[in-house]
């Protein structure tokens, strides 16, 4: 739990019974969201202070109420950690990403960087046997990066460039590249995120602290652009990057959590080279896409520390400082 900026505890609660269809589970691994870290700091656009912390976990089943019928107890699983409502149009739609009254469990005072999680059937996926419970907690940004390269309409031969190598950028990476992107250029300013990159499916990778990603793409495309960009950073800077980079009619998706909640962009770009920006938040019936994904790209890949979770204010303050060369930080109970 945040309560000031800067500092993070761990709260005790007794663990709930679980009702008719819930289901109780003894996280085995959390990682932490880049989400979590504009919380930390207190500039969440959507998260005020007080906070709960975390989202992404994977575990084991412990408890079920008297309905659940589609785990059971001892099942490894991981959770997709939205609240729809179910009632409204978009609900009633099968739209459950665009509820009306949409959250989260940790707005809600439930976190994941946590010993126990309590969730719907309906949330609860079970892992393949082949992945981890660190891989299984990464699910969840994995489902983001799928929601994304969905909205975008990445296929067979597009030619892409994402801006930030972060998690969600790197999984962005792997799933373009599971969907045919031919070509892939990615920017950030740590090499060691790069270097993941590559591994990812990046077929180039650059520091941008040493040269312009907007100058790359167009001498990797003879000057025209890529036809998609992803912004996974959350910066003005790289805003316009995402914009600069496309070619006649391309489009950017922006995925980013922006601190600064107003910013100056490239307006006559929208009208001069009928370009679209659109965003994408979370996910919607993309979990089990994320899941079978999992046969193709390597989630382990992407975890740089483990820390127990006694040490979670520690695990958030190394995820925040650069020389510890953070990508993916994994806590566990």
């Amino acid at each position: 739990m945040v309560h000031v900026a800067g500092a993070a505890d761990l709260v005790e609660r007794d663990v709930p019974q679980p009702k008719e269809t819930q289901v109780v589970i003894a996280i085995k691994a959390s990682s932490i969201c880049g989400g979590d870290l504009h919380i930390y700091k207190g500039k969440h656009p959507s998260a005020p202070l007080p906070m709960a912390l975390g989202h992404e976990l994977a575990g084991e089943v412990i408890s079920i109420g008297p309905k659940v019928d589609s785990v059971a107890v001892g099942d490894r699983v991981t959770v997709e950690p939205v609240i729809a409502c179910g009632q409204c149009s978009p609900c009633r739609r099968g739209e459950y990403g665009y509820c009306d009254n949409l959250s989260f469990h940790y707005r809600l005072g439930q976190g994941a960087l946590a010993d126990f999680f309590v969730a719907d059937q309906r949330y609860v996926y079970k892992l393949p046997v082949h992945l981890s419970y660190e891989a299984g907690a990464m699910i969840e940004p994995l489902a983001v990066a799928v929601h994304a390269v969905r909205r975008a309409k990445i296929g067979v031969g597009d030619k892409v460039a994402i801006i930030g190598a972060g998690p969600i950028g790197l999984l962005v990476t792997a799933v373009c590249k599971a969907a045919g992107a031919e070509e892939i250029i990615i920017s950030d300013i740590s090499d060691t995120r790069l270097e993941i990159a590559s591994l990812m499916g990046a077929t180039r990778t650059l520091n941008s602290r040493k040269k312009s990603v907007v100058e790359v793409v167009r001498e990797r495309t003879g000057g025209r652009g890529v036809g998609k960009s992803f912004e996974c950073v959350g910066s003005e800077e790289t805003f316009a990057q995402s914009m600069q980079c496309l070619c006649k009619g391309g489009v950017a998706t922006i995925v980013g959590i922006f601190e600064q909640p107003i910013i100056q962009i490239p307006v006559t770009m929208f009208v001069s080279q009928e370009i679209t920006v659109q965003g994408s938040q979370g996910y919607c019936w993309d979990f089990e896409t994320a899941l079978r994904l999992t046969n193709v790209i390597e989630l382990d890949r992407l975890v740089s520390h483990k820390f127990p979770l006694a040490d979670v204010d520690k695990a958030l303050k190394t995820a925040l400082t650069p020389e510890e060369k953070p990508v993916k930080i994994v806590l566990k109970p």
